[in-house]
């Protein structure tokens, strides 16, 4: 069982510097991945602003417009809200979303943050995924307090044998967070596996700080790539990363 995942902070669809709306060429980019599960961050759920304003603004929130009719079950986290509109974290996924619960992990008022947690269902495998979508705080005391947040989430509701993905923007500029997940919950990072360190994704167009991650359990790390240069940065300010998992096959048929 290959398992094709994604992750991407999408700028709430604006390109860099907010010059143009990038929604319907970051659908195209997003369905070329061919990834089973997607985890977005800065996503728009709603903006009457720019609705009134741009005529491709999408009548619908931008997880569905992007989900369409190739991600079928999709969840959204509403964060930051304001008088216009709210963005927050979304997953979009090919198979079902069993459960959904978005925990506000925000370490002050002015720098709304939330933590998406979804069990997808892999049903041909009878297996269940845990899947965390997160964007962590510019300030590292506050990333500490969300890390801790994050930590005791997947101790207190995710059973030990139970595949894990954790994925979003990080913020991490120092990779404070890669070995406290690996020390206290066996979550790996997958560029780190697979070339011993984590990815450049930020800027896009010349990728120099290693901001976005995909952290693992339970799972083989086959491949893991990051999508950057002029095309990907006509549409967002970060790079998107993937990864090609392998479910071993003493977690299928069941757990």
């Amino acid at each position: 069982m290959n398992l094709h995942v994604a992750t991407y902070n999408i700028h709430k669809g604006f390109s860099q510097f907010n010059r143009r709306i990038v929604l319907h060429e970051l659908r195209e980019r997003l369905r070329a991945t061919n990834a089973d599960i997607v985890f977005l961050q800065e996503v728009q759920g709603e903006h009457v602003l720019h609705a009134n304003r741009f005529a491709e603004w999408p009548q619908e929130p931008q997880y569905e417009f992007l989900a369409d009719s190739v991600w079928t079950d999709h969840a959204y986290g509403r964060n930051a809200v304001y008088d216009h509109g709210h963005h927050g974290n979304a997953i979009l996924s090919r198979y079902p979303i069993v459960s959904v619960e978005n925990l506000d992990i925000s370490s002050h008022p002015f720098e709304s943050r939330g933590l998406l947690h979804c069990e997808i269902h892999l049903p041909r495998q009878d297996v269940r995924v845990h899947c965390l979508c997160v964007h962590l705080a510019l300030i590292e005391h506050g990333r500490r307090r969300q890390v801790n947040a994050l930590i005791e989430r997947i101790r207190e509701t995710v059973p030990d044998d139970a595949p894990v993905i954790v994925a979003g923007d990080f913020n991490d500029w120092r990779n404070r967070v890669g070995p406290r997940l690996y020390e206290e919950l066996g979550l790996q990072e997958v560029f780190r596996v697979r070339y011993g360190r984590s990815a450049r994704s930020f800027p896009s167009r010349l990728p120099l700080f290693r901001l976005d991650r995909i952290y693992v359990r339970g799972f083989d790390i086959e491949h893991a790539e990051v999508h950057h240069g002029h095309v990907w940065s006509r549409i967002s300010d970060h790079a998107m990363l993937t990864a090609q998992l392998a479910l071993p096959a003493t977690r299928r048929g069941g757990q």
